[in-house]
C-alpha cells in the first residue's frame, strides 16, 4: 500500500530536491526535518548499481552542526568521548556524542575544516540544540549553527573513476573521512571520501545551496560513461554490511558498547566530556546486549520490517529486537540487524524472529553479514 507524502514548508527541501524530482524520485521520508530521498522505484537497480557501478544520492539530510570560535575545539571535546588529539583539518573522525546517561544520541563525522571551526556531518536527532546548550551553560566563547552546507554522495566501486575525472587524480590518494576544498568551475564544495555504505565513494559538500541544481547536473554528466544514476543510502547494503542507523537499529537505552564503538572512544582521557563516569560504569559493568546480525530462515521477503521484530530463545523469553531486515542477494538468505542478548548470543542455538508473516528462525551472525 503506497502512502502519499505530504510536501509543505515545514520540512525543508534540500538544494537538490528538484533535481531529484527531475530524476524520478518516488518515495520519500523525513530526517533531520527534510525530505529525504529513498527510492526511486526500481530497487533491484538501485542496489546494482551501488554494489557493481556508480550512484548518486541525495544526501543533504546530513546536517552540519558547526562550532565557530576560540572554544570550538573544546567544545567539540566535551561533546564526545573519542580522544581528539592529533586532530587535524583535512582528516575527519567518526565521532560518537552520548548523553550524561551514557546513552547514544548521535554518531558524526567530525571535521575539522579551519583553525577556528569544526563540523559535526549529523545523524538524525537535534545535536544543534544539544551543543549549543552545552556551551551555553558552561559559558563557552563559540557560535554553534547550521552552515550552508549540503552533502551529495557518490558511491559504488565506480565512484573513483568519476570523481577523479571531475576533480584530479588526487582525489585516488584520500584516506577514509579525508576532505580537502575544491572549486569545480565556480561551485565551492569539500570533497569528503565518505558515505554511508561500504562499497567506496565520496561526498561533495556542497557550500552554496544555489548552485544544487547545476552540482547534481554536472555529476550526473561525469557519471554518464560510467552508467551512474540515482539512488538512496541503500536499504539492502547497509543491513548486509552492518551500518548502524541511529534512531532506527537504537532505542533510549543504547550505548556505544552494544554497537562495537568501544574503539572510537577514551573514557580514561584526562579531559572531561559528557557522559563519561556513566559509560566508565557500562564498561566496567559489560554489556548486557550485542548488536548482531541474523541469517533468517524462510521465502524471500519481498520488503522490509516497518517496525522491529521481538526476537525470542528457545523457551519463549524475548532477547531483542531486529530493527531493519531484507533479502540479500549477496549473501543469497534473508537478513537483519539485531539487538540481541548476551546469553542468547553465547548460546548459539539462533532466535525466533516474530516476523509480520509468522515465526522464522534465524541463526546470529557477526556485522557485517556480507
Amino acid at each position: 500500500m503506497s502512502i502519499a507524502l505530504s510536501l509543505g514548508p515545514r520540512v525543508r527541501k534540500s538544494p537538490f530536491f528538484e533535481s531529484t524530482r527531475k530524476a524520478g524520485l518516488a518515495a520519500a521520508s523525513v530526517y533531520n526535518h527534510m525530505y529525504m530521498p529513498t527510492g526511486y522505484g526500481d530497487p533491484a537497480a538501485e542496489y546494482d548499481r551501488l554494489v557493481n557501478g556508480v550512484a548518486m544520492w541525495d544526501v543533504a539530510v546530513e546536517r552540519q552542526v558547526a562550532l565557530k570560535g576560540p572554544d570550538a575545539l573544546a567544545l567539540a571535546r566535551y561533546l564526545t568521548p573519542r580522544n581528539l588529539d592529533g586532530l587535524t583539518i583535512g582528516q575527519g573522525k567518526y565521532a560518537p556524542i552520548c548523553n550524561y546517561e551514557g546513552a547514544l544520541i548521535n554518531d558524526p563525522v567530525l571535521l575539522q575544516v579551519s583553525d577556528d571551526e569544526i563540523w559535526l556531518s549529523i545523524a538524525d536527532s537535534d545535536i544543534k540544540l544539544w551543543a549549543g546548550g552545552i556551551a551555553g551553560a558552561r559559558g563557552m566563547d563559540v557560535r554553534v549553527f547550521e552552515p550552508d552546507v549540503s552533502p551529495l554522495a557518490i558511491q559504488g566501486p565506480k565512484s573513483f573513476d568519476v570523481v577523479a575525472d571531475m576533480c584530479g587524480d588526487w582525489v585516488r590518494d584520500l584516506r577514509y573521512f579525508g576532505f580537502r576544498d575544491h572549486d569545480l568551475d565556480g561551485i565551492s564544495v569539500v570533497v569528503a571520501r565518505s558515505g554511508w555504505s561500504k562499497q567506496g565513494g565520496f561526498e561533495f559538500y556542497l557550500r552554496d545551496g544555489s548552485k544544487g541544481e547545476e552540482l547534481w547536473n554536472r555529476v550526473a554528466e561525469a557519471g554518464k560513461p560510467y552508467g551512474i544514476g540515482p539512488g538512496t543510502p541503500n536499504y539492502i547494503e547497509r543491513v548486509e554490511s552492518g551500518l548502524i542507523s541511529y534512531g532506527a537499529d537504537t532505542d533510549d537505552m543504547s550505548n556505544p558498547f552494544e554497537y562495537g564503538l568501544g574503539k572510537f572512544m577514551d573514557v580514561e582521557q584526562p579531559g572531561d566530556f559528557a557522559g563519561k563516569e556513566a559509560l566508565k560504569a557500562i564498561r566496567d559493568a559489560r554489556v548486557t546486549r550485542r548488536f548482531m546480525g541474523l541469517l533468517i530462515d524462510g521465502e524471500p521477503f519481498a520488503g522490509t520490517n516497518e517496525s522491529p521484530w521481538r526476537l525470542s530463545d528457545a523457551d519463549g523469553n524475548d532477547v531483542g529486537y531486529a530493527s531493519a531486515s531484507a533479502y540479500s542477494p549477496r549473501a543469497q538468505s534473508n537478513i537483519a540487524v539485531a539487538m540481541v542478548g548476551v546469553e542468547a548470543i553465547d548460546a548459539g542455538k539462533g532466535v525466533t524472529v516474530h516476523a509480520g508473516s509468522g515465526d522464522l528462525h534465524a541463526k546470529v551472525v557477526p556485522l557485517p553479514i556480507v
